[in-house]
């Protein structure tokens, strides 16, 4: 497996990480045997990269608790990323990054985790009631302490990310980025600039990409691609097409549509890395693979031509989509 470094504090990892979301939230009832399954056949595959976070174990379960017993027995041959940000409120789903949150949430991720250091502790989202810079600080201080080793930020734009970097370093920027969503091009300058690395999530646009999709309504209940913008008629149709069209293209390569689709994002450049989520060890192990796939300019070429601009819909619904600034 190839490694990767992110930003210029030292974080190195596999070019293929895992996302653990799916694991117990966002995608119908899990399978914890099933998932632990494909965190270790990731690992015997060279991945050393796994995304968890707070707001995952507000799911069917602990997705830290669950990611912590999958990697036990390997836990510091791999590198554990977790987040905060994220609180629940009587309203529904709101922020808190206040300094004295954030010490807290990372001390329970510690524990659930079963770990005595968190690798990357992200911000989830960035909290518009909490200067960016009092963030920065607060994970400055559990860096200093040992209980952190690289300071993440996720869906935040260039000016905050400027900010931040000034206060404590950060070392990557984590967003959605995939042949279905590109916005995330427009903060590369800045990346490049500062000398940040890239994870990208929902890296097979959650799902579409593998083939394996259904129109919206037809998933369990607690499926979140039911209300998917994507998923919805209309949209559906156009990417179901793409797809197709893709897999005609990944054939040429003697690839599938998944592995076409992360080998695109790695040649987007050194400082980029997919975390694919899944709770199959077979398609962990299909996704694993595109590490070892280089697509030429050609086919590089033709994967632009057919989504230039990304997939059909957008990827939240009108009111969810986060701001950058």
């Amino acid at each position: 497996m190839q490694q990767r470094t992110l930003g210029t504090q030292g974080l190195t990892v596999s070019a293929i990480g895992y996302g653990a979301m799916g694991l117990t939230m966002a995608y119908g009832p899990g399978d914890e045997q099933a998932g632990v399954a494909a965190v270790r056949r990731a690992y015997e595959l060279g991945v050393t990269f796994f995304d968890t976070a707070e707001l995952y174990n507000w799911g069917t379960g602990s997705n830290e608790e669950l990611l912590g017993r999958a990697v036990n027995g390997f836990r510091d041959q791999v590198v554990l990323a977790t987040k905060f940000g994220f609180a629940r409120t009587e309203q529904g789903l709101g922020f808190d990054s206040r300094p004295e949150n954030i010490r807290r949430v990372a001390e329970n991720s510690l524990r659930a985790l079963g770990t005595d250091r968190l690798d990357v502790l992200y911000q989830h989202r960035v909290d518009p009631a909490v200067p960016i810079e009092e963030v920065a600080g607060a994970v400055k201080e559990l860096i200093d302490a040992g209980k952190v080793a690289y300071f993440g930020l996720s869906e935040a734009g260039p000016e905050t990310i400027r900010r931040a970097h000034a206060v404590q370093p950060v070392s990557v920027l984590q967003t959605e980025y995939s042949l279905f969503e590109r916005d995330a091009e427009q903060l590369f300058p800045t990346l490049d600039e500062l000398g940040i690395g890239f994870v990208a999530y929902s890296p097979l646009g959650r799902g579409f990409l593998t083939g394996a999709t259904k129109p919206a309504g037809q998933y369990d209940p607690s499926d979140m691609r039911n209300d998917d913008p994507r998923w919805q008629p209309g949209a559906y149709e156009r990417n179901l097409a793409a797809v197709a069209r893709l897999g005609e293209l990944a054939a040429e390569q003697g690839a599938t549509v998944p592995q076409l689709a992360l080998a695109w994002l790695l040649a987007r450049g050194p400082h980029v890395v997919p975390i694919p989520g899944t709770r199959s060890a077979a398609r962990m192990a299909e996704n694993a693979r595109a590490a070892w796939i280089t697509l030429d300019a050609e086919a590089l070429a033709a994967v632009e031509a057919l989504l230039p601009g990304g997939g059909f819909g957008a990827r939240y619904q009108e009111g969810s989509l986060p701001v950058w600034s």
